[in-house]
């Protein structure tokens, strides 16, 4: 496996598009620096882009589906079966992330890389099912190495949509019960952290729930450990297939220069995946917000993330990272549409 694709280098960024953006920001009618981070957040974009004046209109939020087996261990305050219920709920446009996509004149897509219940045939949704859920990996590990594969594939494929589309922004979302149960079980392995330091209530566990959600995850880590050798078998053994395919998504973005929006706990520890496998990753991302959910801080802190938000939130698909997409757009409407000192007329800076 060493020859996959995930393991090709990153091509450079547009350093020439970045020194052009950033100079036009110098002759913008404002003090330097003003404008704080939205900024950098335009000269950043530049240089992905490779344009002096970047530009954010086509927005591609992409949601992966999946189930896990360790929901049969009791770590989530939801059945399983809402995982295909809200597959269905993003599909007639009921869901969170389906009014934030119409909001924002996005195109929203669901892949279903795992459900346990095949929701049948729907409008915007892409079955390409690995298997129904993973398996229990407080008994077994979660994927065998040619699901992990796929899902990773998968989170490819749905890039290559979006590119072929025209994207000029990358939303990953994810769906299924018992997730932050896989993604805190990912982050201890990959950040040799304690549960307790990454476990959280997750879809509202109380107390209790929390701290036999904690022992579960210390336990199948300690007993995976010798085998969690890199950061494949890490998510092989702990992971989801929708954790998997965000973390390939994230990979071929970044090997695509597609900018992308990272949203909270579960993404971004896919994002931490995806920066252990090609190292570099994290920094052609922007992370959203600071999820309400305890883990978040820590895997932020891990990947030298500062968030764009603060907003308490925790819900997942992909929400966060779109309510800050305003922002993006913001920052590149700032930078292309004011006026130079000398367009203006103004005098600038002794």
């Amino acid at each position: 496996m060493h020859d996959a694709w995930y393991r090709s280098a990153l091509p450079l960024l547009d350093e020439r598009a970045r020194q052009a953006a950033r100079e036009r920001q110098g002759q913008l009618t404002k003090p330097p620096g003003s404008l704080g981070r939205l900024e950098s957040l335009a000269v950043d974009m530049a240089a992905l882009q490779g344009r002096e004046q970047p530009v954010l209109e086509t927005i591609r939020i992409v949601v992966f589906a999946g189930d896990h087996g360790v929901a049969g261990e009791g770590v989530s305050a939801f059945p399983q079966a809402v995982t295909t219920e809200m597959v269905r709920n993003f599909a007639r446009g009921g869901a969170a992330i389906s009014v934030l996509a119409r909001e924002l004149g996005a195109t929203l897509e669901v892949v279903d890389v795992g459900t346990a219940h095949p929701p049948g045939p729907l409008p915007g949704v892409f079955d390409r099912r690995i298997a129904a859920g993973t398996r229990n990996f407080a008994h077994e590990p979660a994927m065998t190495e040619s699901q992990c594969e796929q899902a990773l594939n998968e989170g490819r494929e749905a890039v290559n949509r979006a590119r072929e589309a025209g994207a000029d922004l990358f939303i990953g979302g994810e769906m299924g019960i018992a997730n932050t149960t896989s993604a805190a079980a990912v982050a201890c392995a990959l950040l040799d952290r304690p549960a307790g330091d990454l476990a959280g209530p997750g879809t509202g566990l109380d107390a209790e729930g929390v701290a036999r959600k904690a022992r579960l995850i210390d336990s199948a880590v300690a007993r995976y450990r010798p085998s969690l050798d890199s950061p494949l078998a890490v998510l092989r053994h702990l992971g989801g297939f929708e954790i998997a395919a965000l973390a390939g998504a994230y990979v071929a973005a970044a090997q695509a220069r597609l900018p992308v929006l990272v949203d909270g706990f579960i993404s971004s520890v896919a994002l931490l995946v995806a920066s252990r496998l090609l190292p570099g990753v994290e920094q052609r991302v922007w992370f959203a917000h600071r999820s309400a959910e305890p883990g978040h801080q820590r895997v932020l802190e891990a990947l030298g993330a500062e968030p764009l938000l603060d907003l308490g939130m925790r819900l997942g698909e992909g929400s966060g990272a779109a309510v800050a997409v305003p922002l993006l757009r913001q920052a590149c409407a700032l930078h292309g549409g004011m006026a130079t000192f000398a367009e203006a007329g103004v005098s600038g800076s002794e």
